[in-house]
């Protein structure tokens, strides 16, 4: 079992930056890949990025690519997204969640954990 907790979330004006963390209990971390989703008002949540349980490969959706990049360190069971550049597009409640399998996926049924997510909003 993981719990997973996010934080980091607020209010920013738009070209703005924020760092989401996700903060995961359990010993067996270090072996699930991590992903971030997004979910605005009104939409269906959405793959943002995801990186593997080494941090060897992470992958972007379109929308967020050369802005976001996500991270992830083992040793403090946690693992990052950084967001520059930020657009009011990009307002929404972000989600962290953990695939056994430790390989990158955009598709949210890889993934078997999920935190209660953070609201990120970006004013224009």
């Amino acid at each position: 079992q993981v719990q997973l907790v996010e934080s980091g979330g607020g209010l920013v004006q738009a070209g703005g930056s924020l760092r989401l963390s996700c903060a995961a209990s359990g010993r067996t971390f270090s072996s699930y890949a991590m992903g971030w989703f997004r979910q605005a008002p009104g939409k269906e949540r959405e793959f943002v990025a995801a990186i593997s349980w080494s941090g060897g490969y992470k992958t972007y959706s379109d929308s967020v690519k050369g802005r976001f990049t996500i991270s992830r360190d083992n040793a403090k069971n946690t693992v990052y997204l950084k967001m520059n550049s930020l657009k009011p597009e990009d307002s929404a409640v972000y989600y962290c969640a953990a695939g056994r399998t430790g390989m990158v996926f955009p598709e949210e049924h890889e993934y078997d954990y999920w935190g209660q997510g953070t609201q990120v909003t970006v004013s224009s």
